[in-house]
């Protein structure tokens, strides 16, 4: 399936983007600063990989697979490497949630309007990540902000050879859809998070109303009545009365997109009210007995294969019910649903500090939630493969001592490799080339048969082994000096913090006692 083909299919999006009256337009939504922005159609997403899809007969099977479309995964140059296998064997599992805004059928148009952005490049306006820990226990949700501002990498269609460059600045994520499609966000994603993305999900606008109907309702919420209309029309029309309501159809996209109403009317409120319904989504798969009916079964499966673009290696039922099986076990109360920390820079965000310790907790597949047993880090991540006689690891130096406020220490390539040099790497040499930017000290390798080497160095630098990683930008073992041994000859590793910033905006998967508050001014 071209990317064109896929465009004209599934156009998603957040209702915020449309001009119906609402007031969630797409032009008032970029004039306005946006803290908090959740992938306002995971729950779709989310229905298809936790429940599956249980039919019968081979033609049935063959229609849901020519439901589905595909784009390519990955079209950036460079792409990160895949994790190490934890000591059983097992690697986490990261698979990226896309939303666009494209109104391009005519049920996204009637449902989305945004009459003036009919057949525009469509944006990536709606991007999560769902990480499934490697034992499979645990699942983390990452979304980010559509108009975080980052460098998006140079991206290459490979129906057509289209080239895209990569951004001379910082410029808005939402926009790399529009670089050759999903692969170039996917690209986007793992050069700013460091984390290898294995599969990608684009969801389509109206499949969210399909989806809520074809679960059969989502309960939500409120401690107050409320109706989000404004004197001025603005407002996702969203109209319930106090206490707990099972949510469906058109009413259920009213909930997801609603930000008048809701606490201050920002998106942060709406982002709790989206994770809301999605915990409550999540609950409903698992527990409503109903759903083991073979019609309802059949009826969801129609609707989520009809609804999604996905990358190859999820392209048929048979991959999607495997990857749910995958996820169905994992238990409401562990998964942790977050976003992004960020802060304003004008009426845009940017990441924070924050936000790296997010992607690293991530990167090194350690529980949002704080309910990992503890882990004796060096022995569970000492490789099998053993290393080389210290005097043959060849190894490249780099002075990645450079920040944002400091230049590069001087002679620091040099130093490190007179010390590896005195313990007995006499391959070791410093690389003479321009200085590199690395937060911290950092060894990498570019296949398993140095991962040996790899660590070996770092062990003889007191350098931890969860600073080794596989990665495609180097050749041979290279050792990063970071901004955090900018002097002296003993490395101090920094002490790690695992915990979750409180600016991610945790939720429990099992919170059941969550309830949306009203802002006064739109309650009857």
């Amino acid at each position: 399936m071209t990317r064109n083909s896929v465009r004209e299919a599934a156009p998603a999006g957040e209702s915020e983007a449309a001009d119906d009256g609402s007031g969630e337009g797409r032009d008032d939504v970029r004039r306005a600063p946006r803290r908090h922005r959740v992938l306002r159609w995971s729950a779709t997403v989310l229905a298809v990989l936790i429940l599956g899809s249980a039919t019968t007969g081979y033609l049935y099977y063959r229609h849901l697979n020519d439901n589905i479309e595909q784009d390519h995964l990955n079209l950036g140059e460079k792409k990160v490497a895949e994790p190490t296998p934890n000591a059983a064997g097992q690697t986490p599992l990261n698979i990226l949630l896309i939303g666009s805004d494209a109104r391009d059928t005519k049920e996204n148009q009637k449902l989305g309007g945004a009459r003036e952005t009919f057949g525009a490049t469509p944006l990536a306006d709606v991007q999560m990540m769902v990480h499934l820990s490697a034992d499979r226990t645990n699942m983390s949700v990452v979304s980010m902000p559509r108009d975080t501002l980052l460098k998006i990498p140079k991206c290459t269609d490979p129906d057509d050879g289209e080239v895209y460059p990569a951004s001379d600045g910082r410029t808005m994520t939402n926009q790399s859809l529009g670089h050759g499609g999903p692969g170039c966000t996917v690209a986007t994603w793992e050069q700013l998070t460091g984390i290898h993305i294995d599969h990608f999900m684009m969801v389509d606008f109206a499949g969210v109303v399909s989806m809520a109907d074809a679960v059969g309702g989502v309960p939500v919420c409120v401690d107050a009545n409320i109706h989000s209309r404004d004197s001025q029309g603005h407002g996702s029309g969203l109209k319930l009365r106090k206490g707990t309501h099972s949510i469906k159809g058109e009413q259920a996209l009213q909930w997801l997109r609603t930000r008048y109403g809701f606490e201050d009317g920002s998106d942060l409120a709406r982002a709790k009210a989206q994770h809301m319904y999605m915990s409550s989504l999540i609950r409903v798969l698992r527990e409503n007995a109903t759903l083991s009916n073979p019609n309802k079964l059949r009826n969801l499966a129609e609707k989520a294969t009809a609804a999604i673009t996905v990358d190859p290696g999820l392209d048929t039922v048979k991959k999607l019910y495997d990857l749910s099986n995958q996820l169905r076990d994992v238990k409401p109360e562990r998964i942790t649903m977050t976003t992004m920390p960020n802060r304003y820079v004008g009426a845009r965000v940017e990441p924070t500090e924050d936000a790296e310790q997010l992607f690293r907790l991530v990167r090194e597949d350690i529980a949002l939630d704080g309910k990992d047993a503890k882990k004796v880090r060096a022995e569970a991540l000492l490789s099998d493969d053993p290393a080389a006689a210290d005097a043959d690891i060849a190894v490249q130096v780099l002075n990645g001592t450079r920040t944002d406020t400091r230049a590069a220490a001087r002679g620091r390539a040099g130093t490190v490799a007179g010390l590896l040099a005195e313990k007995g790497f006499d391959r070791a040499v410093a690389d003479q080339g321009p200085s590199l930017s690395e937060k911290t000290t950092v060894v990498r390798f570019p296949s398993a048969d140095l991962e040996g080497d790899a660590q070996a160095v770092a062990q003889a630098l007191g350098i931890p082994l969860g600073a080794v990683h596989k990665s495609t930008e180097v050749s041979g073992v290279t050792l990063v000096v970071g901004a955090d041994w900018r002097e002296g000859t003993a490395y101090k590793a920094p002490v790690t913090d695992d915990t979750t910033p409180d600016s991610a905006e945790a939720l429990n998967g099992a919170d059941e006692k969550a309830c949306m508050h009203v802002n006064p001014g739109f309650t009857w």
